[in-house]
């Protein structure tokens, strides 16, 4: 009896040295083009650091953010359920206000803290919290503040959400503003928070040299997203002005992670997993940066905030030296709610009740095998809401234009359009051809399909949830009509 006590401690002992460390970075309004070994033809900003996580790893071909907009996208991350199920039906948030996620919500940072990660978020929030006056516990007002003031205390922020150590901002406009856990500890000039969050990065890892327990460290940068503002040492590094130059400086907090990886001992038992949370931003000047050669979306139709591929299809590199192989590529369908039932897999463990609505693990896609799935596809939303749903190789549409900022958007299409889009992204993956009219079977399948996964609280096996917003309209430009003609 007592060896075997001491077999099942031994195997105890070794299955927790095998969990690996877990870091998500995620870049912001980063496109699908802008990293060059995504588009060598006609990527023209080096990305070194990207690129050889990517030779060492695999690059996924078909990853989808939950939305072509920051926030939906990280509530998804965090739960593992699509943010269209909440109050947040377009668009984002905006700070000082009670936090998206619901405090009996798990995230993924509180699952992995409870099966004995250490977790830790260097950078950008979104997903709202609000800011307290330390001495009389009242909440700020966002038009009383150009920034939050130095002092104010968060009482719903990150570390009430699962995470142990928070470091960074909430949102671009408020990113003055830096907080170390439930404080704001000062304010600093934009320019500087980049540079801040690559610093804070190294010295986490660093931090966690020698330590027993695994660490999930989550790391959602603030650029390429605007204001951009490379540091003077990037400026001119890329020759097609400051968004270039800001992109290779993105990259540098690639270089320096897995540096400090490798300088530690920690790169092969860490899963390394680098992606954006939407598209490239016309902030970006989109425009001038073709005219240079440099197309932020490669041969995808749309960018940032529209529900075309430009939009939500995303870069997602993934190097776990232990388990997969170097230089390979999955073509499989997955989306970043999936980031949590992955992470679950990999550590063995269930995900818990009340999470993981929408989420499939891709652990089997990381090994080369398929992915099993309860989910007949894949939902994807745009800023206004627009919807669409991709199985195999279609796409539907429900909008007549990009459903975002890119033209024609709804309002340029003329009244006779159709009022869908049908894709076969197999041999159209620009989006040039629809086949709306064309594949009336077709579309309808796929509608069916959108609306069971609308309606059961959940696209993936299992109880029927309840969505958080009851009125979810799922032709978004025909109920606008509707408001309209009012």
């Amino acid at each position: 009896m007592l060896r075997l006590i001491a077999l099942l401690c031994i195997l105890s002992v070794s299955l927790e040295a095998a969990r690996p460390n877990i870091i998500f970075l995620m870049c912001d309004d980063l496109g699908y083009g802008d990293v060059h070994c995504l588009n060598p033809a006609h990527g023209k900003i080096a990305t070194p650091g990207v690129d050889r996580l990517a030779a060492q790893g695999m690059t996924f071909t078909d990853a989808h953010s939950g939305s072509s907009v920051c926030t939906p996208t990280r509530y998804g991350v965090m739960t593992g359920r699509y943010s269209w199920r909440t109050k947040l039906q377009s668009g984002v948030v905006t700070g000082f206000a009670p936090s998206l996620i619901a405090k009996d919500r798990p995230t993924v940072a509180s699952f992995l803290k409870s099966a004995g990660y250490h977790t830790a978020i260097i950078g950008k929030w979104h997903l709202n919290f609000e800011y307290l006056d330390p001495q009389s516990g009242k909440a700020y007002k966002a038009k009383d503040f150009d920034t939050p003031p130095v002092g104010a205390k968060i009482p719903d922020g990150p570390i009430t959400r699962g995470f142990d150590f928070y470091h960074g901002f909430h949102h671009a406009r408020d990113m003055e503003a830096v907080i170390e856990n439930d404080t704001v500890i000062e304010h600093d000039e934009v320019v500087h928070m980049l540079p801040r969050l690559r610093r804070k990065a190294v010295e986490f890892i660093d931090s966690r040299k020698g330590k027993k327990e695994p660490f999930f460290l989550y790391l959602p940068l603030g650029s390429p997203h605007t204001p951009i503002v490379p540091a003077p040492e990037w400026k001119g590094k890329s020759g097609l002005g400051d968004y270039g130059d800001f992109v290779m400086q993105t990259d540098d907090v690639a270089v320096a992670v897995a540096e400090a990886l490798e300088r530690n001992g920690m790169a092969a038992n860490t899963l390394v997993i680098v992606t954006s949370d939407n598209g490239c931003s016309k902030a970006a000047g989109i425009d001038k940066l073709a005219k240079q050669g440099h197309q932020v979306s490669a041969n995808l139709r749309g960018s940032k905030a529209d529900i075309w591929d430009g939009g939500h299809r995303i870069p997602f590199i993934v190097r776990w030296p232990e388990q997969i192989a170097a230089g390979s590529k999955s073509d499989q369908l997955i989306c970043l709610v999936d980031f949590f039932a992955t992470a679950a897999e990999i550590i063995g463990q269930s995900v818990p009740a009340g999470s993981c609505e929408d989420s499939v693990s891709f652990l089997p896609a990381m090994k080369g095998l398929p992915i099993v799935s309860t989910r007949h596809g894949v939902i994807h939303h745009s800023i206004s809401g627009h919807f669409a749903y991709s199985q195999g190789p279609w796409k539907l549409a429900l909008a007549k234009g990009s459903g975002g900022w890119s033209s024609p958007n709804e309002r340029q299409m003329p009244a006779a359009s159709p009022k869908g889009q049908l894709y076969d992204m197999q041999n159209d993956i620009g989006e040039t051809t629809n086949l709306f009219e064309t594949k009336p079977e077709i579309v309808s399948q796929l509608l069916d399909l959108l609306k069971a996964d609308i309606e059961r609280g959940r696209c993936t096996a299992g109880p029927d949830s309840t969505n958080d917003f009851a009125d979810i309209v799922l032709w978004k430009s025909e109920n606008g009509k509707k408001k309209r003609q009012k």
